[in-house]
């Protein structure tokens, strides 16, 4: 008894032991337990963090790529839920100074990462480009990010040790209580099971959240992984393409303007701040104060109600509409063709305008200077036409004049009224000339000359002539400058030039003399109709005086225009310059501003070698008997050429136009010079009558005469290189040598020079 009570006793004590040790042992498993679960939770903590830390700078991205709201929105939800979860975790893990030391550490950097996205979504909505790069540019953002995942990597990997630790421990736990079941009896035989299993189940539900845990943050990583490389790629297509853009939309031609409803420029590219010296954020009005706006026709000032920007912020749509623009910087001013549109908003309303500018400057001037050139050529026709029919009457008048000189020599005062008729009978000869320059219709004998020399003497000419309160200075190419020109007209016009640039320096200044070689290319022949591209002598007078103001600038070159007072000048100057320059293949160009001088170009053709002029000699008045038929449309001139040839000796035959003359042929009458005006009525002109008789005369010999030659005469140099002209009005000396050299067979190239004509003043 007393054994078995001892057994009892030892049983008892046995099984209070295994009893307190069970129940110490299950408290210890509780425990264990308790700090797996606890450890399970803070990693599930730790992935929530990162999650939503990761969502955040994804939603923000999203937002900087695609401005859709619902990324903006998303970020406002999950930016508000981390710092509950941050403050969740840092309480978790409160009681272990290493972790929360380590979660001390990015303490300043979840937040201020929070604040780098809100702020790159603030930045891409306001549209700040220049912050959007500063930000960029400094990475702050992805920097604090990488900080956080490396503090959180550590803290997850730290915590994993604990589980693993603590799970270790239980299963130990479980272990011993196992063994102590088996030992004990039934109920400690329960209780073990009952331990087991609970241990069991514990140890299953952590590997269970363990594993979901892997899985859960291999996911997300793996997503964030794919996240970011989509976000990368899409950013640097963003960039390529809006550095295309950028580059495309500065280096338009047109200028565009986009700005905002009130007036502040948003959007400008390098053409809008040339034409207009714009930029963003500008205003209306600045615009206003560095610009003066006109209409088209450059005079009239547009209202600032009316100007292009107002019109279209009030929502009226236009295009090509023409303005000029004059900066006040000083800058040239700018002829643009302007289309502009309002820019509405979803609900309609007006958010801005939308304005391209394109430049018309260049174009309005070639359209400006073809457009004189044909004025001044439909006034060159008329011109020439009437000295034409003048000069056939003052033909009559300058021959019958020396007659009449003959007739009265011993009656003084006729003869003295004779010589008064016969001087202004000379001075209508010159005016005709000039005409006749300016209309690019008077005979010219061209040659290679020596400009370098004509210029030279004529600057030694001036001298004198201008007065020394004019200084001349010459600044002439190095070499030959041959250009294949009239030297005596060239002279003339010379002399006119330097006469108007006298009168323009009433104070004194000084005459500038240039030659030099240059060559007029295809873009410089496209701005300046009628001039064709190739090598030229270019011969500059330039002076000091006041210049031109641009409506004089652009009728210098008509005739009879002059700003001088009555009597003081006939404005036939520069005309017979126009004229002869034009007529030799040329080119003129006059620049002048006003209180800056005046500089007129002369652009010769350019000939390849340089030919000795014949001197002029004296000549006597010569006589003959051969035979000349004349062919002249005009009885007065007919008749007056017929008395002149028959009081030299020549016998005559006469015709008034080319089908009489070739009646005259065909019926075998023999003669030895056709005297044949150039244009005549009936379709057949001199020319063509002269080749139509040498066909059936070889050797005929051929003088032409014409009070003008048109563009396809002279210009175009129809008539035959040896062709010999007498130009209307010619006295009887002159007919007398013409007809002289004609019958001897002398060639256009061996005709005496013209003496150059007394200059007009302009």
């Amino acid at each position: 008894m007393i054994r078995r009570r001892v057994a009892i006793g030892l049983g008892l004590g046995t099984l209070l032991a295994v009893g307190a040790a069970s129940t110490a042992l299950d408290l210890k498993a509780r425990s264990e337990t308790a700090w797996v679960e606890h450890t399970m939770e803070v990693l599930e903590k730790a992935s929530e963090l990162r999650l939503l830390l990761r969502q955040a700078e994804a939603a923000s991205r999203g937002f900087a790529l695609s401005r859709a709201e619902h990324f903006a929105t998303e970020f406002q939800e999950t930016s508000g839920v981390i710092p509950g979860a941050w403050a969740d975790l840092r309480q978790l893990v409160a009681d272990n100074p290493e972790q929360s030391e380590r979660l001390q550490s990015i303490d300043s950097v979840v937040p201020r990462r929070i604040e780098l996205a809100g702020e790159l979504i603030r930045l891409q909505a306001a549209n700040d480009r220049e912050g959007l790069q500063t930000l960029m540019a400094n990475a702050a953002g992805p920097a604090a990010m990488a900080t956080i995942n490396d503090t959180l990597d550590a803290f997850s990997e730290q915590e994993r040790r604990l589980l693993a630790e603590r799970g270790a421990t239980s299963r130990r736990t479980g272990s011993w209580l196992l063994a102590i079941d088996l030992a004990g009896v039934a109920i400690v035989l329960a209780i073990a099971a009952y331990l087991v299993r609970r241990a069991y189940l514990s140890d299953r539900a952590l590997r269970t959240s363990l594993t979901r845990s892997q899985a859960t943050a291999t996911s997300l990583e793996a997503q964030a992984l794919q996240q970011r490389g989509d976000l990368a790629a899409a950013y640097d297509e963003l960039r390529r393409s809006s550095a295309i853009l950028e580059t495309t939309f500065n280096s338009m031609a047109e200028g565009v303007l986009v700005v905002d409803p009130e007036g502040t420029i948003m959007l400008s590219n390098q053409a809008a701040g040339h034409f207009l010296g714009t930029a963003v954020g500008k205003t209306f009005g600045e615009m206003l104060a560095a610009n003066r706006f006109y209409e088209s026709d450059a005079v009239t000032r547009i209202d600032d109600q009316d100007l292009p920007i107002a019109r279209a912020l009030r929502g009226l749509s236009f295009d090509r509409r023409e303005v000029v623009v004059k900066p006040t910087d000083g800058r040239p001013q700018f002829r643009l063709m302007v289309s502009g549109r309002p820019l509405r908003n979803s609900a309609g309303a007006i958010s801005g305008a939308a304005l391209v500018y394109h430049d018309v400057t260049e174009v309005h001037e070639i359209e400006r200077l073809l457009q004189q050139a044909q004025k001044l050529d439909a006034i060159g026709k008329l011109t020439g036409g009437v000295a034409h029919d003048f000069n056939n009457m003052l033909t009559i008048i300058t021959g019958s004049i020396e007659m009449l000189i003959d007739t009265v020599q011993d009656r003084p005062a006729a003869a003295e009224l004779a010589v008064l008729i016969s001087r202004a009978a000379d001075r209508c000869t010159e005016l005709i000339r000039h005409l006749l320059a300016f209309a690019r219709k008077q005979p010219l004998r061209p040659r290679d000359i020596d400009v370098n020399a004509t210029v030279d003497d004529i600057a030694k000419l001036l001298r004198p002539t201008l007065g020394e309160q004019v200084e001349i200075r010459t600044i002439l190419a190095d070499g030959d400058l041959i250009a294949h020109v009239d030297s005596a007209q060239l002279a003339n016009s010379l002399v006119n030039m330097a006469i108007n640039a006298r009168d323009a320096m009433p104070d004194g200044g000084k005459l500038l003399l240039e030659t030099t070689k240059t060559v007029l290319d295809e873009a410089y022949a496209t701005a300046n109709p009628g001039v064709v591209p190739g090598s030229y002598v270019m011969v500059a007078v330039s002076d000091t005086g006041a210049g031109m103001p641009a409506e004089v600038r652009d009728r210098a070159f008509e005739p009879f225009f002059t700003t001088k007072d009555a009597g003081k000048g006939s404005g036939l100057g520069l005309s017979m310059v126009y004229g002869f320059v034009k007529q030799s293949g040329g080119h003129i160009k006059l620049y002048s501003e006003e209180n800056s001088g005046t500089t007129i170009r002369l652009y010769l053709p350019a000939a390849q070698r340089l030919q000795q002029a014949e001197p002029e000699h004296e000549q006597v008045l010569p006589r003959g008997t051969e035979t000349i038929l004349v062919v002249e449309d005009d009885p007065l001139v007919r008749d007056f050429v017929l008395a002149q040839l028959q009081g030299l000796g020549y016998a005559t035959l006469v015709a008034s136009q080319a089908a009489e003359a070739l009646t005259i042929v065909a019926r075998d009458q023999p003669f030895d010079l056709l005297f044949t005006d150039v244009i005549m009525p009936g379709g057949i002109s001199g020319s063509q009558l002269a080749e139509t008789i040498t066909a059936t005369r070889p050797g005929l010999r051929v003088l032409y005469t014409s009070g003008y030659t048109d563009n396809a005469i002279i210009e175009n140099r129809q008539l035959l290189p040896d062709a010999l002209l007498l130009t209307k009005p010619y006295r009887r000396t002159e007919l007398a040598q013409m007809v002289r050299r004609a019958l001897d067979g002398a060639r256009a190239g061996d005709a005496i020079p013209a003496l150059p004509a007394p200059p007009l003043q302009a």
